[in-house]
């Protein structure tokens, strides 16, 4: 498949997402277009990023004065402080609002420096080169920016959109398996929440995406951002349709923040888990037929996907969960905010399912065993 561009476009902002292999060397070009007054650049890169692409922006942006800032990204680490470190290092070296900041990495780096962009001097230029498929087909996209702190996570962040998204496929040659399935859980609520045909080809070809088969990935991450500037597009702060997105992760972040952002359990892992609690509650609650979650569920057996949510068949695991679904920001009183499932394609409203502590224990226990 051809490398891929989308433009996004909305009364505050435009900027274009590149999809495909070997993307990188368009960034120059860009750069003096977007940025045409940039001399220097602050590039934050995750160190688990291979060596080489280092060196390639190296070369491609000679003409630019370049400081790398390394980053060992980490839930834990993606915080305040990690934000004060960044600032001041762009301080001591004289930055100004005219040049760029480049965050080169998967979310949680995507995330913290478009915040530190965000905020530096109300605003420096921000590009975003996610190098996971996670970020390439989520957090990368609609301009979310934040940090965690220790009452759950993104809790404090802003809305900053990039002046581009380069989404090159070759940075996902080095990913592990269990890299890959976090990225996929949100092509799969994407697909889940908003197209059919697209659920209907995730059937057919998932097993293609987890072995990372170009083709089917270049598709992949461009349907799941084009579904994603769908909702983005309508609602760009987050205050309604927007919400249906976090199908799934109501439970994935209270999962989350339960084990304290471990790595034995990715987000992405989360999300998958989270995606069939869900399902089954809206199973439960008779807004979704049986048939389109055995569907959903027939995926994650085909694909040995299963184990995300193994650990949570059983009540007391699940009541485990609830009060860390406190803090979660679709919640705006004391119960708790649930996007469901109506039919493949359609969710609930926000603020149409709200739960009681109470109602989410007595309904633990038949989530269970459904």
């Amino acid at each position: 498949m051809k490398n891929q561009e989308i433009k996004f476009k909305n009364n505050h902002s435009k900027y274009s997402i590149l999809i495909g292999s070997n993307v990188l060397p368009a960034l120059p070009k860009r750069i003096k277009i977007l940025c045409p007054k940039t001399k220097k650049i602050a590039v934050i890169i995750d160190k688990n990023v291979p060596r080489k692409f280092k060196n390639i922006l190296k070369n491609i942006l000679k003409n630019f004065k370049i400081i790398f800032f390394s980053y060992q990204a980490s839930e834990k680490k993606k915080s305040f402080n990690d934000v004060n470190k960044f600032l001041t290092k762009l301080l001591s070296n004289n930055f100004n609002r005219s040049d760029l900041i480049i965050g080169v990495g998967g979310g949680i780096t995507g995330d913290l420096s478009g915040f530190v962009a965000s905020i530096f001097k109300r605003g420096i230029n921000f590009i975003n080169i996610p190098t996971t498929l996670l970020a390439q087909v989520d957090s990368s996209i609609g301009g979310k920016t934040g940090v965690n702190t220790s009452h759950g996570k993104n809790l404090v962040g802003s809305f900053y959109q990039p002046k581009l998204v380069l989404s090159d496929t070759n940075f996902l040659n080095s990913l592990s398996k269990k890299e890959i399935v976090c990225g996929y859980a949100e092509i799969l609520k994407h697909a889940i929440i908003k197209d059919p045909n697209f659920f209907s080809w995730l059937e057919r070809n998932t097993e293609k995406i987890l072995l990372k088969k170009p083709g089917e990935l270049t598709y992949a991450i461009k349907k799941s951002c084009l579904i994603k500037l769908h909702f983005v597009n309508k609602d760009v702060n987050e205050k309604g349709i927007r919400m249906a997105l976090n199908f799934g992760h109501t439970f994935a972040h209270a999962i989350e923040v339960k084990n304290n952002y471990s790595k034995k359990i990715s987000h992405g892992e989360a999300v998958l888990a989270g995606i069939i609690l869900e399902s089954k509650m809206s199973v439960l609650k008779k807004i979704c037929n049986i048939k389109i979650f055995n569907r959903i569920e027939s995926v994650y057996k085909k694909n040995n996907l299963t184990y995300t949510y193994k650990k949570f068949l059983n009540a007391n695991r699940i009541k485990s969960l609830i009060p860390f679904l406190k803090n979660d920001k679709k919640n705006n009183d004391e119960k708790i905010n649930f996007i469901l499932l109506k039919d493949l394609g359609k969710t609930t409203k926000p603020n149409n399912f709200k739960f009681s502590i109470k109602n989410l224990n007595n309904l633990s226990k038949f989530i269970a065993q459904f």
